[in-house]
């Protein structure tokens, strides 16, 4: 190769090392712009890597003192907002209004109707000790979808007079409406346990259902009176004797025993267990009169978020005579378990509508910023475990109530089967 060859040779490989230095130099640019506007804004990469974002400058959220990130986690979301509220905003909110909304909104996300949110003063109604002795108003409360409702007026009482009707709504008490989520039934229930002669204020909802949304809404004053309805009435009728347990109370258990002990005393060589418009109460007390009628086997299983387990029966089975259940549309939750055991047991024939389907528990937690909050921590399902929450137990005689309140065509229905039973 000649020299002036050689020349022409560097000269072109210089010119192609300076173009490849320049496309090099050129991505670099391009590239380092891309990484800065991605990262722009991202003040957590930009701390990783030992830079600020000028354009963004950081402010240190107050709130931020959550576990998870904003992806992922709604007290993170809404400690950011926050966040930039008390640092920026020029107007302020009212904590106590903010957080009962704020609990509101996301108990409405969930699939739990019972979720209640109690704020302090609420909370302090809830744990009211009803132990001693106070007046009511006539009325029996249950609950439905989390909302106190009417499953029994007293016969005599203002309330009858004041035209209260079963399936009617708590509103509101003395204009409370009870703050986030209403009137549960245990907060109505202590909130009008006053003394006698006082008096309440109480506006109702009459919906179409007892499902139903909406309805007329009217108010009544009414005084507190020492209301001393029995929670266990019994008659004999011909050889059947009839038990009326009207919710499943601390003794129930004794009473009902009681009763059924005298009745066949009496003669008695059929029952019938009437658990109408019962809402319910203690799962001990279930348990515990479930028994009366079994003498082994699962009377209920509790499915938490944990594991299933299961309540057996003691043992104290005090007769093995014919028995059916009666029950409607009110009976509900710890109610529905013992038609269920006696049912799933094939101890009893149940007769009359089909149950509530209120199987489940609620919890109370309090709150370290005051107050508490109810949520549903267990479900309820038949020895044999199908769910009752939600779907009620079908009767094995389904009768409707008649609509001529001086017919009481269940109940005789129920005595007729029961006297049946014995013949058989």
């Amino acid at each position: 190769m000649s020299r002036g060859s050689h020349i022409t040779l560097q000269k072109r490989s210089e010119r192609n090392f300076r173009l490849i230095k320049f496309m090099v130099s050129l991505l670099f640019i391009v590239g380092a712009f891309v990484l800065g506007f991605t990262l722009r804004g991202n003040s957590a990469v930009l701390d990783r890597l030992g830079m600020s974002d000028d354009a963004a400058p950081k402010i240190q959220n107050p709130g931020m003192t959550v576990s998870g990130n904003t992806y992922n986690s709604v007290s993170a979301r809404l400690a950011e907002v926050q966040g930039i509220l008390d640092t920026s905003s020029l107007d302020g909110y009212d904590l106590d209004t903010a957080t009962g909304n704020v609990i509101g909104a996301l108990a409405a996300t969930t699939n739990d109707t019972s979720v209640h949110y109690y704020d302090a003063s609420h909370y302090a109604t809830y744990l009211k000790d009803v132990s001693a002795s106070y007046a009511g108003v006539g009325l029996l409360f249950a609950e439905n979808n989390g909302q106190a409702y009417v499953v029994d007026v007293f016969s005599g009482s203002e309330a009858e007079s004041a035209g209260v009707e079963v399936g009617d709504f708590v509103v509101s008490i003395d204009g409370d409406r009870g703050g986030n989520g209403g009137w549960s039934a245990s907060e109505a229930i202590k909130a009008l346990a006053r003394d006698e002669g006082s008096s309440a204020v109480i506006t109702f909802r009459r919906p179409s259902t007892i499902d139903a949304q909406g309805g007329d809404e009217y108010t009544v004053t009414l005084t507190c009176t020492d209301y001393s309805e029995p929670n266990v009435t019994s008659e004999l009728d011909g050889s059947v004797g009839y038990v009326k347990l009207a919710q499943i109370s601390q003794n129930a258990d004794s009473l009902v025993s009681s009763a059924v002990t005298s009745l066949a005393a009496q003669g008695a060589q059929s029952f019938v267990l009437d658990l109408r418009d019962n809402p319910g109460g203690y799962l001990t007390q279930a348990v515990n009169v479930s028994s009366l009628f079994l003498k082994s086997g699962v009377v209920v299983q509790i499915q938490t978020k944990e594991a299933t387990s299961s309540r057996q029966a003691t043992g104290s089975s005090i007769t093995d005579a014919p028995l059916v259940v009666l029950v409607n549309g009110n009976t509900a939750a710890t109610a529905e378990t013992i038609a269920a055991a006696l049912q799933d047991n094939h101890r009893a024939t149940i007769c009359g509508d089909k149950t509530m389907g209120k199987g489940s528990v609620q919890s109370i937690q309090e709150l370290s910023f005051g107050g508490a909050l109810r949520y549903t921590s267990a479900y309820y399902k038949t020895p044999l475990g199908y769910a009752i929450d939600g779907n009620g137990i079908t009767p094995d005689v389904q009768v409707a109530r008649s609509t001529d309140a001086a017919v009481d065509n269940q109940k005789n229905l129920a005595l007729e089967t029961a006297q049946s039973l014995v013949r058989s």
